[in-house]
């Protein structure tokens, strides 16, 4: 099976399927048909897998003239109906993977989208998840879901494996093209023939390692890490608050040493699809073996706590000019998770925004990425169309939680009566007066 798998890569005879063509998805499906495998996306979202077929794009990463163009020549088209899985020789499972009201994994989009794989899978067909989750998914989950449901045995009828998506929505320099992959499968001619996949679509090191399990411990580490490192600089910035010290400065300085040392920062809190999930992931998979990441969890309490953290700071800003909070009036600048995208998932801001409500301030937002967002932590909102002078000074408060670049700052802070920077974008603003930064 392997040799014949990897010749037909080589001559191009792979069709590619992509469950799943939200942020992750989609990318990953425009550059398999790129790379010139015929590629069928599925989703249960009508409107999306209408979107591709007519050559529409939806999502910031992909070239909206590359999609069309694939569409077009027929190399790229979407469905709803799962019964096309016959048709396809790989499998890219990327669907989400949320937590629940308990912040413990749901992995139910996982499982039903295998359920609808096993229906209809054949033989000599690579099976791959790209989804993060806990570790142990591919080989005590989605194994047996999948030889139950079709009938055939793993390793021998069919291979499976899991490579962790590496997505950074608004990274200008690292995509879907040339980040490099891991790949981990059940059984050394699995691993070669999924990684001989990868390496004929990506450009980026495909990088094999010795189980599923490897590969998704992997992906937690790579954002625990990063969980971590933000906890200890949104804690150390707490206390440079209150010892009159500036934490950017501090960060600044930090950078200049040439080893050992990288640059993390503080903000309103942690957001997006990964960072501030993953690490629930591993915590609760180490209860399983009675293990108590405790490092792990006391960072996560930090920056979990943030949102709230930062009002408590407007709170104190607005008491210095002898203004409740109660009732002030206060507009926020950004509400995507982190700047110039249009990704809200998980948001600080929203949570910000919330907790700014809670205390009954009256909040509104300006997003130019984020025209609205919808039920998001129990609330909605809507952006105020357009950011002039008129509109900055009639703020008790101005907050900027999120550093987008196309906003004019200097002109903001000529008109706000009281700023505060959460993300330190207005670091270059000569005219500090009315500016507090987190």
């Amino acid at each position: 099976m392997k040799e014949k798998l990897i010749n037909k890569i080589n001559e191009k005879k792979i069709v590619a399927g992509v469950v799943g063509l939200g942020y992750v998805g989609l990318p990953l499906a425009v550059e398999k048909a790129k790379a010139g495998f015929k590629t069928i996306g599925f989703d249960v979202q009508s409107v999306k897998t209408d979107m591709v077929n007519a050559g529409h794009n939806y999502i910031g990463d992909v070239v909206d003239s590359d999609l069309a163009e694939l569409v077009e020549k027929g190399m790229l088209s979407a469905t709803t109906d799962f019964n096309f899985i016959k048709d396809v020789d790989f499998i890219a499972i990327c669907v989400p993977t949320p937590l629940d009201e308990h912040q413990e994994p749901d992995i139910s989009y996982v499982k039903q989208s295998c359920i609808e794989i096993s229906k209809y899978l054949k033989r000599e067909t690579m099976v791959v998840l790209e989804s993060t989750t806990y570790p142990g998914t591919t080989e005590e989950l989605i194994k047996s879901i999948l030889e139950k449901g079709s009938g055939l045995v793993c390793g021998q009828d069919f291979y499976l494996g899991f490579s962790p998506e590496r997505v950074d929505p608004g990274n200008l320099h690292y995509n879907t093209k040339n980040t490099p992959k891991v790949v981990g499968a059940i059984g050394k001619d699995a691993a070669e023939t999924i990684s001989a996949m990868y390496r004929a679509v990506l450009d980026g090191e495909v990088h094999t390692v010795s189980s599923p399990a490897v590969a998704e411990m992997e992906k937690i580490l790579e954002n625990t890490y990063r969980n971590i490192n933000i906890g200890l600089v949104n804690e150390l910035g707490r206390l440079c608050h209150k010892m009159g010290i500036s934490v950017w400065e501090v960060i600044e300085a930090a950078k200049t040493k040439p080893y050992g040392f990288q640059a993390f920062y503080p903000g309103p809190g942690l957001g997006g699809h990964c960072i501030p999930l993953d690490p629930y992931y591993l915590t609760w998979k180490a209860r399983e073996y009675g293990f108590h990441t405790t490092l792990i969890e006391n960072s996560m309490v930090i920056n979990d706590k943030q949102p709230e953290y930062c009002v408590e700071r407007a709170m104190h800003l607005l008491n210095r000019h002898k203004k409740a909070i109660n009732g002030a009036k206060i507009l926020m600048l950004g509400i995507a998770y982190k700047n110039d995208i249009d990704d809200y998932r998980e948001s600080p801001a929203i949570r910000v925004l919330k907790e700014l409500k809670k205390v009954g301030a009256e909040v509104e937002y300006f997003d130019p990425w984020v025209p609205e967002f919808k039920n998001i932590y129990g609330v909605n909102g809507i952006s105020i169309t357009e950011l002039t002078p008129e509109v900055v000074s009639k703020y008790d408060l101005i907050m900027i939680t999120a550093a987008h670049h196309n906003i004019d700052y200097k002109m903001v802070q000529e008109n706000a009566k009281i700023i505060f920077d959460t993300k330190n974008a207005m670091s270059k603003i000569e005219n500090r007066e009315n500016i507090e930064v987190l």
